[in-house]
């Protein structure tokens, strides 16, 4: 009896503690919000112009059999890059593939790429799915090596040994009641220093602080995705930029 207790109480010590928190909503806008896409044309973007348009006020990607991505591609923000910042836009897409909001990245011109509008670095991926884990909000390290570096839900750190997990901010059920499948969903993105907070339809989804020190990104630039593969389209509109606060 006494074994079992001595055995329970050092898996508590050593095991990692995962709480749950109060659901936390989105924050008033930052001063000084600017919007950086003007709804009537692509000016201060820059993507593949056989993929990527404006159609009733919103920037249309899409690849069908006859213009296919060749390897993922991205429309790119070309009026600055952000540092700390509150980026905020809504989406809808299919589900035959997925997309992605890139930022703090940079653009890729090397030869070995597959076209003039490739991106690397922190992604919040969108998805039309509900079903955990492949759904809208988590990060990933488009083309890099640490993958999906940051789960929905999770409150986590990556430090020099890896990745820890402190906190729970959602759970799957509550996802599926969150997303508005098929229909527009709105996402803000605030990075301030090595901290970086997604919220979907004004819920905070994940809290994620990257300490680890040759990979961690404070600067870069935002861009959206297509992503290769099977044919998609990808819709996004409303969006604005601000300095973190």
């Amino acid at each position: 009896m006494i074994r079992n207790l001595l055995s329970i109480a050092f898996c508590l010590v050593c095991s990692p503690v995962i709480l749950a928190q109060q659901p936390q909503k989105a924050p008033p806008e930052s001063a000084g919000m600017k919007t950086i896409f003007n709804g009537k044309d692509l000016s201060g973007w820059d993507g593949d112009p056989k993929l990527w348009s404006v159609r009733d006020g919103v920037i249309h990607g899409e690849t069908t059999p006859e213009n296919a991505a060749a390897g993922n591609t991205f429309i790119l923000w070309k009026d600055g890059t952000v540092k700390d910042f509150d980026l905020r836009l809504s989406f809808r897409c299919n589900a035959t593939n997925n997309s992605g909001i890139q930022y703090r990245s940079k653009h890729i011109v090397d030869d070995k790429v597959k076209n003039k509008w490739v991106v690397r670095g922190y992604q919040h991926e969108l998805r039309n799915e509900v079903n955990f884990p492949n759904i809208s909000g988590f990060i990933y390290d488009e083309g890099g090596k640490r993958g999906r570096i940051c789960l929905v839900g999770e409150k986590a750190s990556w430090e020099a040994a890896g990745k820890k997990v402190t906190g729970s901010l959602i759970e799957p059920e509550e996802f599926k009641k969150l997303f508005k499948l098929d229909n527009w969903n709105d996402v803000v993105i605030i990075g301030k220093g090595n901290n970086i907070k997604h919220y979907l339809n004004d819920r905070l989804i994940l809290d994620f602080t990257d300490n680890e020190p040759t990979l961690a990104l404070r600067e870069g630039i935002v861009a959206l995705q297509l992503h290769a593969g099977k044919p998609m389209w990808v819709d996004f509109k409303n969006i604005r930029l601000g300095m973190a606060e």
